[in-house]
């Protein structure tokens, strides 16, 4: 099944596109088809803005088209960065390791033992038919005190995921498939797929 994804972040297309070639999702991006898209995030939550991300790219194409929306919260934090992951501090200068660095002095106070966090990952699947998926994935792990690894991207090099005993940028690509939050989401979709009758499409 042909489907648009309703991002340009090379990265995330690199990691979606590893996890669905095996689900039968044949994943094209926006600027393959010729298209520019620009999503305003209004939501209030990431399935909101999973949603609005995936309805853009579905409706300038007419294509199935999937989207996600994820990022990190910090629950010492009362969920911060959460949906504003991405865009942390509101400070256009600042790329991903300054949003990084920026997490880590808000977090400085935070004791070791309460350092929580999940990253959160909600993908939506939307058909021009009208049939839609939405799952939510999650994984649970710890706040570092500073980055470590060199693999991954965004908050990856201060995640601890406690299970491997590592950060999320010390994984192994076939790792972090297999226990990322976008790999659980992914996985999740997949099983929706299947009981909705249409993986192999």
């Amino acid at each position: 099944m042909k489907v648009v994804l309703a991002s340009q972040n090379a990265h995330k297309l690199r990691e979606i596109r590893e996890i669905t070639e095996k689900y039968g999702l044949e994943l094209v991006l926006p600027s393959e088809l010729g298209i520019r898209l620009d999503v305003e995030e209004t939501g209030a939550s990431f399935e909101e803005n999973s949603y609005l991300k995936a309805k853009a790219a579905m409706e300038a194409t007419g294509l199935g088209a999937l989207a996600d929306d994820s990022g990190i919260c910090v629950d010492a934090l009362g969920g911060e960065p959460g949906i504003y992951s991405a865009r942390y501090g509101f400070d256009e200068s600042l790329d991903d390791w300054g949003r990084l660095e920026l997490l880590l002095r808000n977090a400085q106070a935070i004791p070791d033992g309460s350092r929580q966090a999940q990253f959160v990952c909600v993908i939506t699947l939307l058909c021009p038919d009208g049939r839609q998926l939405q799952v939510r994935g999650e994984v649970h792990g710890e706040l570092l005190r500073a980055p470590v690894g060199e693999g991954g991207f965004g908050y990856d090099p201060i995640f601890y995921y406690p299970p491997l005993g590592k950060a999320f940028a010390e994984l192994t690509a076939q790792e972090k498939n297999r226990v990322s939050h976008r790999a659980v989401a992914l996985q999740k979709l997949e099983e929706k797929l299947k009981e909705a009758g249409y993986a192999d499409q």
